[in-house]
């Protein structure tokens, strides 16, 4: 749907401000929840209960956004483009080999990092590991998400001006950067920095790599392709968590981060040097990329 709404020229501000506000509400959340027991300790059933109210209140929100067709544009269709009908752009069918071999060259980069990139759970048990309290556990994890946010909003408008596929390697850099601080620091202060800035990671990849999905599939072809690029980040993130976890019990934490870091920096590698036919990474429709096809 976002891919549908967004500008072309502006769907890295999109998938950014998309990606901000849902970890604004990963902070939001836990606060007044927090607020909510520090009032009513021990309230857990009515807390649960209460959280049907926003719940209720998106379903209502959400069926007040226009289909496409009710705003002039047919679904399938990119730009306002009539008489396209899904599965019909230029001549070409819906199908999971339609969405050509830049894509699923992307795919195959994003999956390598994936099988680096275990759950966030493993960085949280580090840090209690090094002796940090758990009541500073979830105030840690807020102040996270408020680095996401922030960066979230910067990365996507960066994506849009210089493109998405250098923004990506570089916060694939950053993340490597991250997960070997976590392999090599033992400082709790130290690794607690280091935790904080991996938020810059999430505004430099998360809402990118969704704009980068938009710009390079077909629009009649979008559903098929978020749904590849989901299926690969959820198995290469289960088979990371399954391998970060055996090397942390059979070699060391530190060796469970170490491979996350040198998977990531491989990754990063493979998105600046892989032979890309043409730079996928700006938007279609944008300056830099019509001068370039058209000089091509």
């Amino acid at each position: 749907m976002l891919a549908d709404f967004a500008p072309e020229d502006a769907r890295g501000r999109v998938f950014g401000f998309h990606r901000a506000m849902d970890h604004a509400g990963a902070v939001t959340g836990p606060l007044l929840a927090t607020a909510f027991l520090y009032f009513s300790p021990g309230n857990y059933r009515t807390l649960f209960f209460l959280t049907i109210i926003p719940g209720i209140i998106v379903i209502f929100v959400i069926l007040r956004v226009p289909e496409r067709g009710q705003t002039g544009v047919r679904p399938g269709s990119d730009g306002g483009q009539t008489g396209v009908r899904p599965g019909s752009d230029r001549g070409q069918t819906p199908g999971l080999w339609n969405l050509g071999r830049r894509f699923y060259l992307a795919m195959t980069v994003i999956l390598l990092f994936s099988l680096g990139n275990a759950s966030d759970a493993f960085l949280l048990l580090r840090i209690s590991d090094l002796g940090v309290t758990a009541v500073w556990i979830p105030l840690l994890w807020s102040a996270l998400h408020v680095i996401k946010v922030g960066s979230s909003l910067v990365g996507g408008a960066l994506s849009d001006r210089f493109g998405r596929r250098g923004l990506i390697a570089l916060g694939w850099l950053w993340y490597a950067l991250v997960y070997a601080g976590f392999g090599y620091f033992d400082s709790p202060a130290t690794v607690i920095a280091i935790f904080l800035s991996y938020g810059l990671y999430f505004g430099l990849t998360e809402g990118n790599e969704k704009a980068w999905v938009a710009d390079m599939a077909p629009a009649h072809a979008r559903g098929t392709a978020f749904g590849i690029y989901n299926a690969a980040l959820g198995v290469g993130t289960l088979a990371a968590s399954l391998i970060f976890g055996a090397i942390w019990t059979r070699v060391s934490p530190h060796a469970a981060f170490l491979t996350g870091a040198g998977l990531a920096m491989v990754a990063s590698a493979l998105l600046f040097t892989a032979p890309w036919s043409r730079d996928t990474s700006r938007p279609r429709g944008s300056p830099e990329t019509d001068a370039r096809v058209s000089g091509q």
